[in-house]
């Protein structure tokens, strides 16, 4: 009776240290597919799983809270206004921080997928849409200055902007200047007009 007992403890011994090897395992199997996942991922899971906004603080010091309306390789795009007005461009350099209920966290911890055409939307391709479009922005950059017209045009590391009024459409007789912002000084782009990014 007494081995009985011995050969339990032994086993229930055994069983306790193969569980505790497999939840040392399964910790790390989760710590290196964390390691995987990239921000596109998380904010992917972001704008298709958390409905609720978001808040993104800037890194001029500014911060607003939207939902997540699109998501681009290298940019987040917030739903101003409820999305009746457009959307606010923010490209990721210019992010200091997200933030959301811890539960919703972890819910994007899995990450998503992204299409193979959002993975190829740079802020580079949306900005030449929207010169292609023509659409009025008001650019807020880091150095606390806005600029509200038309964006001319979008190069590799600058677009073209000519200043007008923002309810103004773009003519000749309404520039008021030009000017070259470079990709790195841009904080926001504020669409200011409904359009559809993705």
């Amino acid at each position: 009776m007494r081995w009985d007992r011995f050969f339990e403890d032994l086993e229930d011994q055994l069983d306790s240290e193969w569980e505790a090897e497999r939840i040392a395992l399964d910790t790390e199997a989760e710590r290196l597919r964390l390691s995987r996942v990239g921000l596109l991922e998380r904010l992917t899971a972001v704008a298709r799983d958390v409905p609720a906004a978001v808040s993104v603080d800037l890194c001029d010091g500014t911060g607003m809270t939207a939902p997540l309306a699109a998501v681009g390789p290298d940019w987040v795009a917030l739903a101003s206004d409820g999305g009746r007005f457009g959307a606010i461009l923010v490209p990721w350099p210019s992010i200091a921080a997200i933030g959301m209920p811890h539960a919703d966290l972890l819910r994007t911890a899995h990450g998503a997928r992204p299409g193979r055409l959002q993975e190829r939307m740079t802020l580079g391709f949306v900005l030449r849409d929207l010169v292609r479009r023509r659409v009025p922005v008001t650019v807020a950059t880091t150095g606390g200055r806005t600029y509200t017209g038309t964006i001319d045009r979008a190069a590799s590391d600058h677009l073209d902007m000519a200043l007008h009024d923002r309810d103004e459409p773009r003519r000749a007789d309404r520039v008021t200047g030009h000017r070259l912002v470079p990709l790195a000084a841009v904080v926001t782009v504020r669409l200011d007009s409904p359009v559809a990014l993705v």
